[in-house]
């Protein structure tokens, strides 16, 4: 690891990249994608098509769906059976090398194989949709973020939020000094404690049955770069988000949702430290799973003219303190986030910044908006994608382009490491991809692939 790390991009150059997020609505070129499909059509492939894959998929059917790609064909049944004309796998390398004509890949398969096949379709030059969170570690993340600049396709991360309106009035208003310099950022969400699939599953020892596996699952494929254990319907399907080695806990899950509009209105970038606190105890479950609730903090340095920013996130339906500008009688949404300024603050609930609004309602009714300055994403957040896929590397980039996404995914899972370090305050190092205090928290950046496994 450490010779990748020499080659990690320097802090300014990532912050910069962080930065770059592109809104438009230009029109189409007209232009033939893929081998004998009808003109502007794009030739898409959907690899992990049986839950959020097969709505992603919805969103581009308009254009050629010609191959499917699941590990499990009863899960996958429902995509499979929409899509008749698409080819069949289990195998996403052995669809890449066998079907040629696949110009884009919709990639929503659990956390821990993100980067893995989005580092293969890159080198393959296919365009790339990936669900959030972009990668399952810290390095992965960095790594995805370099490579996309190298092989120059085009990405979107599956944070549909950052397509929104809201997200856009909410950095035109604190542009517009709504409620000042910005100093503190909360953000939370109910999870794991509010809801399938993580309510019965966190913090809970691994099951020492050992079931057959089903027919139509393929366990090993399934694992992909993580270590082996037997399959234990605990894990898949959806489940698998309460477990380290395959999921990214609350804050990877609702952190690039909820820290989204934060972290792109004030261009928070990296932060200096990060620490956490949790629920955890015993040493079995928390090797092994995300804990009920957890407190993490981080420090994000002053920006040019901007001053630092503490930003507190907590999970397990713990929430922040409620504000003098509140009415009575007012609560917070179950996720979302509260910003804070030097002269008020503003409150918006999960995906980018929904039901955002200036606290208290009275200053709400009073503010005069300003002018709309950020271009608009007219379509669906699939939909920015294609148009970038079809603008090509001349066009303007998709909303969450993996260089955002990279950027917004390694904060969310610094905050992984620090639960998982447990109550200790680290410092990060982020041009060289290290805490400069914490040699065992380093250890948690990434993980030790399987044999036949690599980025």
């Amino acid at each position: 690891m450490k010779d990748n790390v020499k080659k990690a991009i320097s802090r300014r150059k990532f912050l910069s990249n962080s930065a770059l997020a592109a809104f438009s609505f230009h029109l189409v070129p007209s232009r033939v994608f893929g081998a004998g499909a009808p003109s502007n059509k794009l030739n898409i492939a959907g690899i992990g098509v049986g839950g959020m894959g097969g709505g992603n998929l919805r969103q581009c059917g308009k254009e050629n769906i010609v191959a499917l790609c699941d590990v499990d064909s009863n899960y996958a049944g429902g995509t499979i059976r929409k899509y008749p004309k698409a080819k069949v796998y289990k195998d996403y390398r052995i669809m890449f090398d066998k079907q040629k004509d696949i110009d884009a890949v919709v990639i929503a398969t659990p956390d821990h194989t993100h980067a893995v096949i989005t580092m293969e379709a890159m080198k393959r030059g296919k365009h790339i949709y990936c669900q959030k969170p972009l990668t399952h570690t810290v390095y992965e993340a960095r790594m995805i973020a370099e490579a996309t600049r190298k092989y120059k396709v085009q990405t979107q991360m599956g944070n549909q939020g950052h397509s929104s309106e809201q997200i856009r009035l909410l950095k035109e208003w604190l542009a517009d000094g709504a409620i000042g310099d910005v100093r503190q950022v909360y953000a939370w969400t109910d999870r794991p404690v509010g809801g399938a699939p993580w309510s019965n599953f966190a913090v809970k020892a691994r099951s020492k049955d050992t079931p057959p596996v089903p027919e139509s699952l393929d366990w090993d494929l399934w694992l992909g770069p993580v270590r082996y254990r037997p399959y234990h319907r605990d894990y898949h399907p959806l489940t698998w988000r309460a477990w380290i080695d395959f999921g990214t806990g609350p804050m990877g899950d609702m952190g690039c949702h909820i820290i989204d509009p934060a972290f792109y209105a004030l261009d928070l970038g990296a932060p200096e430290s990060v620490q956490a606190t949790s629920t955890h105890w015993e040493k079995e479950v928390s090797s092994e799973t995300f804990p009920r609730a957890s407190i993490v903090r981080f420090k994000f340095p002053a920006r040019g003219s901007r001053p630092p920013v503490k930003l507190t996130w907590s999970d397990g339906r713990l929430l922040p303190p409620i504000p003098d500008e509140f009415e009575k009688g007012k609560r917070f949404p179950g996720s979302g986030a509260l910003i804070i300024g030097d002269k008020g603050c503003m409150l918006h609930g999960s995906h980018g910044a929904g039901g955002l609004r200036i606290v208290p309602e009275t200053k709400m009714r009073e503010y005069k908006r300003p002018e709309k300055t950020i271009p608009r994403v007219r379509t669906s957040h699939e939909g920015d994608w294609l148009r970038a896929c079809k603008e090509g590397k001349d066009g303007t980039p998709a909303s969450s382009n993996f260089n955002y996404g990279g950027a917004l995914t390694e904060m969310a899972l610094l905050g992984m490491v620090a639960i998982r370090a447990k109550d200790q305050r680290l410092e990060w190092d982020s041009k060289n991809l290290k805490f400069t205090n914490n040699d065992a928290a380093n250890e948690l950046l990434h993980i030790k692939y399987r044999d036949g496994w690599h980025l």
